[in-house]
């Protein structure tokens, strides 16, 4: 069967949004407030560049306007670990009114860096699992934002795959063994992979020469098809992923729309642009004069 005969678009599960942290203050005398914003991947990223514009242009039909009201700091990390442990303590230093954590790796530089500048994070699987908030209704501190999804998606991602492609009995999951969220995906998968009869082994998204290595060793067995979990790494070297995949002819499952719109074949999962105009308005009741409460 051909590749493109694969292609199919899935709609996946809304994102769960925090209990609001916030309880109100008077508004600060007029002033350009300031925000940072922490990225994994780099500006050239197409996905990042749509996220930060529908940030922006929300938060400028909330009344923030760049040059006038509002500055915003960005801060770019092309994918390096060490260089975004550095841009988020350099962001904190800015002491900006809030500051916005454009995936779920970002976040966790950000809430060492700081426990009192305002934070908003707009993807981040398992929060709670993550140390990052103390629960989804009661976050406390200075945190809240948007979950992506609940560990249980995993199993629509099976299913997909052996809808496009019956006769697939094995699978390769690109997972990033370094991440919580990857082990528990990972661990998700293998709770319900019997169920479809689909055998797993694990490829390492660290780098992308362990990516590479991995898909051609799984290619060549029969029968076996791909399933690409969330993660930073697998974000960054997406269009590795999509080369390999397509080479080799390999039936896929990503967990985003923009990795089918550059190329790959299907995906289940939630609007990831959407959370970025939620996320704009947490942002603007930050600037607006509210602030975090410690939940008890």
């Amino acid at each position: 069967m051909r590749r493109r005969e694969f292609i199919t678009l899935v709609g996946g599960a809304a994102a769960s949004s925090m209990t609001w942290p916030l309880v109100a203050r008077a508004q600060q005398a007029d002033r350009v407030r300031r925000i940072g914003v922490l990225s994994n991947p780099g500006p050239d990223d197409a996905e990042m560049q749509t996220r930060a514009t529908v940030f922006e242009r929300t938060l400028q039909e909330l009344g923030w306007t760049v040059g006038r009201n509002l500055q915003i700091d960005y801060r770019w990390s092309y994918g390096s670990a060490d260089r975004l442990a550095a841009h988020a303590s350099e962001l904190v230093a800015l002491k900006p009114d809030a500051i916005l954590a454009m995936s779920g790796t970002s976040i966790l530089p950000l809430v060492r860096a700081s426990r009192s500048v305002p934070i908003v994070f707009a993807q981040t699987i398992d929060p709670v699992g993550l140390g990052v908030v103390d629960s989804l209704s009661r976050p406390g501190g200075n945190i809240t934002g948007f979950t992506q999804f609940e560990y249980g998606i995993v199993g629509k991602w099976l299913e997909l795959l052996k809808q496009i492609a019956p006769a697939v009995t094995r699978a390769a999951v690109l997972r990033d063994s370094f991440d919580p969220a990857g082990l528990g995906q990972w661990a998700a998968m293998q709770s319900v992979a019997p169920v479809f009869g689909i055998e797993l082994s694990v490829v390492n998204v660290r780098d992308a020469e362990a990516i590479e290595t991995g898909v051609k060793k799984i290619a060549a067995a029969p029968n076996v098809g791909l399933l690409i979990t969330a993660s930073a790494p697998g974000n960054v070297h997406r269009n590795l992923i999509l080369g390999l995949a397509a080479g080799h002819r390999l039936p896929a499952v990503y967990p985003y729309r923009y990795y089918v719109t550059a190329g790959g074949l299907a995906c289940y999962g939630p609007d990831t642009i959407d959370q970025y105009r939620r996320a704009a308005s947490y942002v603007d009741r930050i600037l607006k004069g509210e602030r975090m409460a410690q939940a008890a």
